[in-house]
């Protein structure tokens, strides 16, 4: 028998088809043991009963876990030319803990000429002395003298913007304020200053303390219009500026008007015509002239994570005011465009199968398409698991997807997709092998 064995399998090498033949052998054997076993038992009890009542095996499941997509960075549009920071609040799960101190730099952190970003300095150091209630708070009226209006001529054969301010005529603290920051007029800074300290060499002292109180150790200022060159800072410490200023109620609301309407001074425009565009808010202009304009920004972005992104950043020594606002309108965009939403899945995807020894079958799908908001090149890894099917119908659940991206999970049932029917009644008469019969 064993000879007759080795000579069979001898043959299977030479003929393909000798398997097969093998295979139909057995199966004839066992078909005629169990007709010999009908045969014998010959009883509702017997081998029909058993065959017809035996536990099916259960299907055989396969399945391969979905891969992850690949991550793309996103290109972060900055100024190549210009000084540049820019900090991010609201995003740090994303962006990493550092962005709400500064995210990004471009050029150096070497001072520069802030020139009218000197106002907002004016601005927070006239309201250490004269503080107002509340953003609509007018405040105290100023009372403009002769020395004041001979300020309008100082200014206006340097150069700078001016606005009217004739003897006698009044306003209040908070006009007068929008006046020196909407449109930027440089004799309301030296007039407002002088009026709350008294002198231009008091009031520069006391900017001078408030800047070493506030860390902006890298900021020199000598007088309260940014005229002088002297005037400078860096773009850490003008982002640090930034950040007081928004948090300032009066000057976050007056950074943040288009245009304003003063009795005996006139009707003004903001300097900074980005407002309301791309979610900037405010803050600052500046500029003396070719290859000195910046603007100090802040922004508030909705990128679809919750809370809206928090924005400030500066923007010094670009070349015109159209190339400042290029450059800043570039880099929010693609700031916007760095977090989307991925495709990870599509429904109907196969995943898997179960397959039975009767020929039935049924496919393992993701049961519906799935993205998953991520930032730029944030990989995405993915998880799979299965549980037992209980009926192996169609759309009975069986296990999930998931996927992550930093602090984002998105998981997608597993359903079966088909269905697995028994089989019939000569299938289970002619393979007693698979229904475990003892003699098999």
């Amino acid at each position: 028998m064993r000879e007759e064995q080795e000579l069979t399998d001898g043959l299977a090498d030479v003929d393909p088809d000798a398997h097969l033949r093998r295979r139909r052998r057995r199966r004839i054997g066992l078909l005629i043991t169990a007709i010999v076993l009908v045969t014998i038992l010959g009883t509702a009890g017997g081998y029909v009963a058993w065959a017809l009542n035996a536990p099916l095996p259960a299907p055989t499941a396969t399945s391969r876990q979905p891969a992850a997509p690949a991550s793309t960075a996103a290109p972060i549009s900055l100024p190549d030319d210009a000084s540049s920071a820019i900090s991010i609040s609201g995003a740090e799960a994303y962006l990493g803990p550092d962005a709400a101190g500064i995210w990004a730099t471009t050029g150096t952190n070497d001072p520069r000429p802030m020139a009218s970003i000197s106002k907002l300095i004016t601005a927070l150091v006239i309201l250490e002395a004269k503080p107002l209630a509340d953003a609509n708070d007018p405040g105290p009226t100023i009372t403009f003298s002769k020395a004041d209006h001979a300020l309008y001529d100082k200014y206006y054969v340097m150069g700078a913007t001016i606005a009217a301010m004739p003897t006698g005529s009044s306003m209040t603290e908070r006009e007068a304020l929008a006046v020196m920051l909407i449109p930027s007029a440089s004799n309301y800074a030296e007039a407002v200053s002088t009026w709350a300290y008294g002198s231009q060499g008091a009031f520069v002292s006391a900017a001078g303390r408030w800047l070493a109180a506030n860390g902006l150790v890298g900021t020199t200022f000598v007088e309260p219009t940014g005229m002088s060159e002297r005037n400078t800072s860096t773009p850490t410490d003008l982002i640090a500026l930034g950040r007081l200023a928004a948090a300032n109620p009066t000057i976050a609301a007056i950074a943040a008007t288009p245009s304003i309407a003063v009795p005996d001074a006139g009707v003004f425009s903001n300097t900074n015509d980005l407002l309301g565009v791309d979610g900037i808010t405010g803050l600052k202009t500046g500029n003396l002239g070719y290859g000195s304009y910046n603007l100090l920004y802040t922004a508030s972005m909705d990128v679809g994570i919750g809370q809206p992104l928090q924005i400030v950043g500066v923007v010094l020594g670009e070349y015109t005011h159209e190339s400042v606002d290029n450059e800043v309108r570039a880099l929010l965009a693609s700031i916007r465009e760095g977090f989307r939403q991925v495709p990870v899945a599509t429904h109907g995807q196969q995943v898997g199968e179960y397959r039975t020894p009767w020929g039935s079958s049924a496919k393992i799908v993701i049961a519906q398409e799935a993205s998953i908001l991520t930032w730029s090149d944030t990989p995405i890894t993915v998880a799979m698991q299965t549980t037992a099917p209980k009926t192996y119908t169609d759309g009975e659940a069986v296990g999930s997807v998931t996927w992550t991206a930093g602090p984002n999970t998105t998981s997608i049932p597993l359903v079966i997709d088909g269905r697995i029917d028994p089989p019939d009644e000569w299938w289970r008469l002619t393979h007693p092998e698979e229904l475990g019969l003892p003699w098999s």
